[in-house]
């Protein structure tokens, strides 16, 4: 789950919601890639593995607020992650080693420990039976990586680069989508309090207004 800051309320955004903002930047990219609707197909799916979890996050106690995707155990997101590319295999087997290996790369970022190597060689070893080696997906997989960041950039803020793009919110250089403004759209729910309870975060979260938020990403 992503939160968004809005005054003093916060927009809960669902993982699988950021990555149909993903699926749209890939299908408004400007430069041709192939497989293109496998490609399109991971960049907007490659998330799945956290929509379950969405429906009923824990609680932070720390901040009154589900827990963010950067603040969940490590044992939930591994296990989340482990399973979520076998969720595509009966769609696009191509699709699901993406996502395979966009959890790898994830996960590369991080310390390296037992059970950081363990959930690396798992994906290799799922990615190997489906038949690719990692040099058969990278030209893909970076774009997945691309478009997973600049929807992240856009959504909360981030400043930073990505693959040669500068970031800066909704702002990129160079520009690399075909028109020369783009509007991607998500769904949220709006908290207005904070918790101590994870079932009344849960109940709140469930019923709370649904928003569609639309933003514009631009040139600086």
């Amino acid at each position: 789950m992503l939160l968004r800051p809005d005054g003093d309320d916060v927009l809960c955004i669902g993982q699988a919601s950021h990555a149909w903002i993903s699926g749209q930047m890939a299908r408004a990219w400007a430069e041709p890639f192939a497989p293109y609707e496998e490609v399109c197909l991971a960049a907007e799916q490659h998330d799945v593995g956290m929509a379950e979890w969405d429906l009923a996050p824990t609680l932070n106690l720390e901040t009154g607020l589900p827990h963010s995707f950067t603040e969940m155990p490590f044992s939930d997101h591994s296990a989340l992650w482990l399973e979520a590319p076998k969720r595509l295999v009966t769609t696009s087997v191509y699709a699901a080693a993406l996502a395979s290996l966009h959890g790898t790369r994830l996960y590369e970022l991080r310390e390296p420990t037992p059970a950081v190597s363990d959930f690396l060689r798992r994906q290799e070893a799922f990615r190997s039976e489906l038949g690719f080696a990692r040099s058969d997906l990278e030209p893909g997989s970076t774009l997945v990586w691309i478009w997973d960041y600049l929807s992240l950039a856009a959504l909360l803020g981030w400043v930073g680069e990505v693959e040669g793009l500068s970031v800066d919110g909704p702002s990129v250089t160079p520009w690399p989508f075909r028109d020369p403004a783009l509007v991607v759209r998500c769904e949220a729910r709006r908290l207005t309090e904070r918790f101590q309870d994870e079932a009344a975060m849960r109940s709140a979260l469930d019923s709370a207004p649904l928003e569609t938020l639309e933003i514009r990403l631009g040139q600086p």
